[in-house]
């Protein structure tokens, strides 16, 4: 399928996702203005810029961490809340950061449900509720399965995994628990290319299930592998919007420079 039907299908499909006019300040500090995005179920949106173009800052405020100053979220076309990283969990949004946030002297399994373990006895209150640690780790290698995820024999704590295994432990977290879109943000820096390639394949087996991926990533040529659409920061403003492929990689390169011509589409 080329670059423009596959652009015109998403584009038919639907809306899980919209930021409408979003600006954030930090004190006298602009870090967005005016930034506008829609995403698509299935689709890969690439989040790209600079550094200080406004990447981190949209993310966390998709995330709830930095809610957003004027403008709003829409999830399913409903005006959404979007307060605490709870609330944005609540919705259906997962996010990964680079930092990955993983307990390093833990299982996969601990780490999944970290915060939402499965557990008896309800009418306890939580800090005394017997966990299900079986059905943990079951749950964990059904989804790890799912996603096509090969980790270690015995599944040994993450802090004795590769780089990519940790990566793939964050991603298919954030995966099992997303009903809408997951927000990745540098999931290959600092991974080889065997590593890489594990991590690009997870995301494209995500976007076949139809969750909705935001990337952010300095690779071109990882945007141009699994990116459906391309947003270029800078300044915190939107500049443009791009389908990638190789015809249009110097339009892309261009406007992260600061080259090409300004539109807030």
């Amino acid at each position: 399928m080329s670059d423009t039907n596959r652009a015109a299908e998403i584009a038919a499909g639907p809306e899980i996702l919209s930021v409408h006019h979003a600006s954030k300040h930090f004190g006298p500090v602009t870090a967005l203005e005016d930034v506008s995005i829609t995403l698509h179920e299935g689709e890969v949106l690439a989040l790209m810029g600079d550094n200080g173009a406004g990447k981190s800052t949209l993310i966390k405020a998709l995330s709830g961490v930095h809610p957003i100053d004027t403008g709003h979220i829409e999830i399913d076309g409903q005006t959404a809340r979007v307060d605490s990283p709870a609330s944005a969990r609540a919705m259906g949004i997962e996010t990964v950061y680079q930092d990955l946030a993983l307990f390093d002297n833990l299982s996969p399994a601990d780490n999944f449900f970290a915060g939402r373990e499965l557990s008896r006895l309800e009418w306890l209150p939580r800090p005394l509720r017997p966990m299900r640690r079986g059905d943990m780790r079951k749950e964990t290698t059904r989804l790890l399965d799912d996603l096509k995820v090969t980790l270690p024999e015995g599944h040994s704590t993450v802090g004795l995994m590769s780089g990519g295994q940790r990566q793939a432990v964050a991603v298919a977290r954030a995966a099992a628990f997303a009903t809408k879109v997951v927000i990745l943000d540098e999931p290959t820096a600092a991974l080889g290319l065997r590593e890489s390639r594990k991590v690009l394949d997870l995301i494209q087996r995500l976007k076949e299930r139809g969750i909705g991926i935001i990337l952010i990533s300095h690779s071109m040529d990882h945007v141009l592998e699994v990116a459906d659409t391309a947003i270029v920061l800078r300044r915190g403003r939107r500049v443009g919007q791009v389908i990638p492929s190789a015809e249009t990689q110097e339009e892309l390169v261009s406007l992260i420079v600061g080259g090409g011509a300004t539109t807030n589409l």
